[in-house]
Order: C-alpha cells, then sequence, then structure tokens
C-alpha cells in the first residue's frame, strides 16, 4: 500500500501545485489565457462545475456535492480493492493516480466549488475548445492502467 500512497501524494501534489501556480501566481484566473507552446499547448481558464466536457454542470450546487461524493466513494472502492487483491506493482501505482487525481478534484469543488481546468491542447488543424488539469490526467492514466495492469498479482 506505501506505492498506492506515494504515487497518490505526488498525483495529488502536482495537480495542486499546478493549479496554484498557473490559476494565482500566473493569474491566469484573470487574464483567462496564456499561449504556452502555440497551437500546441495553451494555457485556457475554465471552471469545470460538471465532470468531462462540462457534462452535469446545470444544477450546480447539487452537482457539486455528488460529484464530490462520488469520487471518494470511488477513491475508497479503489482503495480497498488494492487492499484486499494486491495487484502488481504498477497496479498499485496507478491505483494510487487514480486516487491522487480524484482527492486532487474534490479539493478544487470544496475550495472554489468547481474544477480549475487550464491545459489545453490543439494540433494538426483541429482547435480543441476543451481544457484540462493533471488531476484529469492522472485519473484517465490511472484507470487505464489498472484495466491492464489491475489483474496482475502482486508478487510474494
Amino acid at each position: 500500500m506505501r506505492l498506492v500512497f506515494w504515487a497518490g501524494f505526488w498525483a495529488f501534489l502536482t495537480d495542486q501545485a499546478s493549479k496554484y501556480i498557473v490559476v494565482h501566481m500566473m493569474n491566469l484566473q484573470e487574464i483567462l489565457q496564456i499561449d504556452v507552446l502555440p497551437p500546441l499547448l495553451q494555457f485556457h481558464m475554465a471552471w469545470n462545475r460538471g465532470i468531462n466536457f462540462g457534462l452535469f454542470a446545470n444544477n450546480a450546487d447539487a452537482a457539486r456535492w455528488i460529484l464530490i461524493a462520488l469520487a471518494i466513494a470511488i477513491s475508497g472502492f479503489v482503495l480497498y480493492w488494492v487492499r484486499k487483491d494486491p495487484p502488481g506493482k504498477w497496479g498499485l501505482i496507478c491505483a494510487g493516480m487514480l486516487v491522487g487525481g480524484a482527492l486532487g478534484n474534490v479539493v478544487d469543488r470544496l475550495l472554489y466549488g468547481a474544477v480549475a481546468d487550464f491545459l489545453n491542447m490543439s494540433c494538426c488543424g483541429i482547435d480543441n475548445p476543451y481544457a484540462f488539469n493533471f488531476a484529469d490526467v492522472w485519473i484517465f492514466a490511472g484507470a487505464l492502467g489498472l484495466v491492464f495492469f489491475g489483474g496482475e498479482k502482486r508478487e510474494a
């Protein structure tokens, strides 16, 4: 479980630190857009009150608390699962990334009422209108990793 903790810790820390630096120190919340490596990467401020792509953002206050509860429940389930039936090293790391990312977005919802999204990537003539954050990356990578590595058994 140590691997789960440390992977989750670093996922959470990188998410929260990046949000603090970009949103507050670089003042993205007021200037709204910073070109980093145009057109590939720009910081674009978006407060997401729903889930991916702004889905379920209609009743923002109810959605906020439902999504907080859901993220905590899923994190608890993942922790229970990897404790009860531990996967291999990579499965434990992926579980930690998923939990750390989910808790990073929970903190945003508690502090701001919405998730701070700021990464926007476009390529090859396709203009992507959506923004995401590092927590989203950790959640996606962790979930995908659990699909591939969650069934491997830990060596005794």
